[in-house]
């Protein structure tokens, strides 16, 4: 195809050689993890200052999360249809005229209202940014380095963000946290403008609305699976480990912030793990091993977190680390099992997932908790039952999402199986001497380019793997 043909012509060889567009991508996540870690300090003092309600303040925070995850499939649609690259810029100015028009805040509602309008450039920005990545390049190792680099780029800002705007607050006003995304934002822009090329008429698929057959093929149902396994059981343990150091063994909030220091630096430690990982055992199966390491973490937890600090901190290593490997491999797979013009859609799906299964997981250990807990939990600190109703509640509401986590891990391994090409069919692909036998052949042989490329298109919405596959030597017997 045209589209295949062009993209591969423009696509560059090395990191180093998209490194404007890496930056401008790497700036998006950047935002996406600094902006919530740096409100969540910043709540109670931006209540003291606007005299502001709990209500009030819960709507500042769910402002943001409900118009980024109602409207992520909406913008991803439409980056397929009218350009993914123009969406994103849209989408940066947007976010820093929102990011500027806080000064001018005065009151909640007006606040709430900025909060809003940021939600929605970040569902104009974050689903691209894994879909532009992917798209810039046509070697599948490269594009899961570039996957890698941009979410690092995100984790340090998790890491840092809370430290950081609890600093800036003791020097300057709380506006000053949320103004600071203006020049992340600027930052993403120029990159993005300077390192991407614009798509092609021929690059977009012109229709209105998602194709929710996209969801049903092997490839893309396996990474959302996974993905939504991984953060349910990443959301439940964030919370449960919260209330296992504060409210059970009386922890104060530094100290429980320093407990949950060792998860970050697994994440960032694992990223040179990705790459050599992916590349002994295949994309998927990476996958299914990251997410298998996230329930076993969560099981860690609910077994052995009572009997002290080393088995929660074993379970959030087991957790960072399959983590790591899920959010990059995961979303990888998901746009490798769609058209090439509907990568938009996909990285948007591979959010959606998260989100939902982030608030499931939180929304499970809560209720739980209330049911098992109740009003005990309001006297934990100075009631020995209180205490015990917690610690039996976060070990009811840890299995139950393992469990959940679990169910979700065997039915992307069971869809996994379904992209698998038979034994038989690689031979007779294998025995072609007229088919090229990677990508590189490809380019090397012009009259097998459109073959290759429409071939490329079917296998990639039908779900099937859009790489060659390959086959092992046959062993030879004793006998022969």
């Amino acid at each position: 195809m045209a589209s295949i043909s062009s993209s591969s012509s423009r696509a560059p060889s090395s990191l180093w050689d998209a490194r404007y567009a890496l930056a401008g991508l790497s700036a998006v996540f950047l935002f996406e993890m600094v902006d919530n870690s740096v409100l969540t300090v910043a709540l109670p003092t931006i209540a003291r200052d606007l005299g502001s309600s709990a209500t009030s303040m819960q709507w500042v925070s769910s402002a943001y999360s409900l118009t980024f995850g109602g409207l992520m499939l909406v913008f991803g649609v439409l980056a397929d249809r009218v350009g993914r690259r123009r969406t994103m810029l849209v989408g940066l100015t947007l976010l820093a005229a929102a990011s500027v028009a806080t000064v001018a805040v005065s009151s909640i509602g007006e606040l709430i209202a900025v909060r809003a309008a940021m939600g929605v450039a970040a569902a104009m920005t974050t689903p691209g940014a894994m879909a532009l990545a992917f798209r810039l390049f046509t070697v599948e190792g490269l594009r899961i380095r570039a996957l890698t680099v941009i979410s690092t780029a995100g984790l340090i800002g998790l890491a840092v963000g809370p430290t950081a705007g609890g600093l800036v607050l003791l020097i300057a006003p709380w506006q000053v946290l949320l103004l600071a995304t203006a020049p992340i934002a600027v930052l993403a822009f120029l990159g993005i403008r300077a390192g991407i090329p614009e798509d092609r008429p021929e690059e977009l698929h012109r229709t209105h609305s998602l194709d929710v057959r996209l969801i049903a093929q092997p490839l893309v149902a396996s990474g959302l699976a996974l993905k939504a396994a991984a953060a349910l059981a990443t959301a439940g343990l964030s919370f449960l480990v919260t209330l296992q150091l504060q409210l059970v063994w009386g922890w104060s909030p530094a100290l429980a912030a320093a407990g949950t220091v060792p998860q970050v630096a697994v994440l960032l430690a694992t990223g040179r793990v990705v790459a050599p990982l992916v590349q002994r055992l295949g994309p998927t199966r990476a996958a299914e091993a990251g997410a298998a390491a996230v329930v076993a973490g969560l099981v860690v937890f609910s077994a052995l977190a009572r009997f002290g600090y080393p088995f929660v901190l074993i379970a959030l290593a087991l957790v960072a680390a399959g983590m790591r490997v899920v959010g990059t491999v995961a979303g990888h797979n998901v746009l490798a099992g769609l058209p090439e013009n509907r990568t938009s859609v996909g990285a948007a799906l591979v959010d959606t997932a998260g989100e939902l299964a982030t608030a499931v997981g939180v929304g499970i250990a809560g209720t739980v908790l209330a049911a098992i807990a109740g009003g005990a939990v309001d006297a934990v600190t100075s009631t020995r039952g209180g205490a015990s109703s917690t610690q039996a509640a976060t070990e009811v509401a840890g299995a139950v999402i393992a469990c959940l986590a679990a169910l979700l891990v065997v039915a992307g391994f069971v869809c996994a199986q379904r992209t698998a090409p038979s034994r038989h069919r690689c031979a007779r692909r294998r025995r072609r001497p007229t088919e090229p036998d990677s990508d590189d052949d490809v380019t090397s042989s012009p009259t097998s380019v459109s073959d290759r490329s429409s071939r490329r298109d079917r296998n990639a919405f039908a779900g099937r793997r859009a790489w060659p596959c390959r086959v092992r030597p046959a062993t030879r017997s004793n006998d022969a």
